[in-house]
């Protein structure tokens, strides 16, 4: 007996009532993607390992999925390479490509390859799937899509404001209460500088990135392991412990940073994107978090996390501020600001608490039951009456018996049954059927669509 085909740990199928609650989701950002006047592209699912190695630090690297080279991809590499435990120096001599771990670093080489086509500032939004050699879990795969928007070409914290507005308007759609999170990479900085490890602040943002997930003890002992001192790490537990308002905790953070230039900055931009965002107003829950890192090396201001309310998931939806990014493509000081949509984790939550709209299901909103060649000529006319009027609609296939077509509609969710016998054939009618209500009524194809769309 032939083995069961499988797929790899931490990707998905997708069956046509899942698809249709994915594209629920994918529309609702598109659509307020669109309303805030963000333009799409796309970029290629592979990119040359040059563009993606060193972008997402030392752990981020170690996640990218190399794709081997084609042919035989050993042939020239140094022999004394296959029996070093490490893999750096062999790596790039068999891989030269890998699948995109995010949209963003994509975005940068985008932006550093067509800079003479695009105009600035330019704000840019991406649908599409990323990949990540990670350990699969609950709300983590290896495959899954980010739904990214981004302005590019702009230091003005009003993009910051504009994008929170933005997550605000996509989760007031989809009816998911949340909690956005605030940081500033340049408080971080000033932290690192005030508890006097300065050059320890990739360390630091790293460790402590990890608090909601591992508890403040297994962060101490992280720091420790990457050589921070016990006077530092003393001196890092009540910053982290910084609670009350959001204004009581800009006020305690001023306080703590205003000798540190570069803290203090942080602190201004932070003030100024809460309060503008505050004066416009949330339906979500704002939250000013100075344990919030998000260890990516390329964030150098703003940064951004948003978390469900009501269902226990990682972050899903997260973003920052990135001053120098495309300098590494060779083209520096262009300041970016953008977000990233988990559309998966936002899946599972809109599953976990049933939030999807009724009749999401069904690809057809009228099924024509086919009771014989004469019957299924006179449906198939009515069906193309339908559809031109923007009802999608269809014609079972095959003349089978009424029940098997009927528990085909139901299954299937399909709202309306469309019936055309002998006698409607011969009048220009048709009996429709509400399936949800059990009705039905003789109607003109004129009719029956009026009914359809009212």
């Amino acid at each position: 007996m032939a083995q069961k085909p499988s797929i790899p740990k931490g990707t998905r199928d997708f069956s046509p009532a899942e698809m249709a609650r994915r594209n629920y989701i994918f529309d609702t950002i598109r659509s307020v993607f669109h309303l805030f006047g963000y333009h799409q592209i796309e970029t290629p699912s592979m990119e040359n390992l040059s563009t993606l190695m060193g972008k997402y630090g030392e752990e981020g690297d170690k996640l990218l999925f190399k794709i081997l080279n084609s042919g035989n991809f050993l042939a020239g590499v140094d022999p004394n390479l296959l029996n070093e435990e490490t893999f750096l120096k062999l790596t790039p001599q068999i891989a030269e490509k890998g699948l995109r771990y995010d949209l963003t670093v994509p975005f940068a080489r985008f932006v550093v390859q067509h800079r003479n086509e695009i105009q600035m500032p330019f704000r840019r939004f991406q649908i599409q799937p990323v990949w990540r050699a990670d350990r699969p879990q609950k709300g983590r795969y290896r495959e899954f899509y980010q739904c990214d928007a981004d302005v590019v070409g702009s230091d003005s914290l009003l993009n910051e404001v504009e994008l929170l507005q933005l997550i605000d308007e996509v989760f007031r759609r989809l009816k998911i209460r949340i909690a956005i999170k605030l940081n500033n990479r340049k408080v971080l900085a000033g932290i690192a500088e005030l508890i006097g490890a300065p050059d320890k602040m990739i360390d630091i943002t790293v460790a402590i990135d990890k608090i909601d997930k591992i508890g403040i003890e297994k962060v101490n002992e992280e720091l420790s392991e990457r050589g921070l001192s016990d006077e530092s790490i003393a001196a890092l537990q009540p910053i982290l412990q910084i609670d009350g308002t959001v204004a009581e905790r800009l006020a305690r953070l001023e306080e703590l940073l205003r000798d540190i230039p570069t803290g203090a900055l942080g602190v201004q931009e932070l003030r100024e994107v809460t309060e503008q965002t505050l004066a416009l107003g949330l339906d979500a829950e704002l939250d000013l978090d100075v344990s919030l890192a998000r260890g990516l090396n390329y964030y150098t201001g703003t940064i951004i996390e948003v978390k469900a309310l009501d269902f226990a998931i990682g972050s899903i939806t997260g973003g920052g501020r990135y001053d120098n990014l495309t300098g590494v493509f060779g083209m520096p000081g262009l300041s970016g600001v953008g977000i990233s949509f988990g559309a998966d984790r936002i899946y599972d939550v809109l599953n976990g608490l049933n939030l999807y709209p009724e009749q999401l299901g069904a690809a057809s909103q009228v099924m024509f039951v086919n009771f014989g060649p004469t019957e299924a000529a006179a449906s198939l006319k009515a069906v193309k009456q339908l559809r031109a009027a923007g009802i999608s609609c269809e014609l079972y296939p095959d003349l089978a018996k009424m029940k098997k077509q009927m528990a085909y509609a139901n299954a299937a969710a399909i709202p309306y049954v469309a019936i055309i016998g002998e006698s409607e054939a011969a009048a220009g009618t048709l009996t429709l059927k509400n399936m949800a209500e059990g009705t039905q009524a003789t109607l003109t194809v004129a009719e029956a669509i009026a009914a359809i769309k009212g």
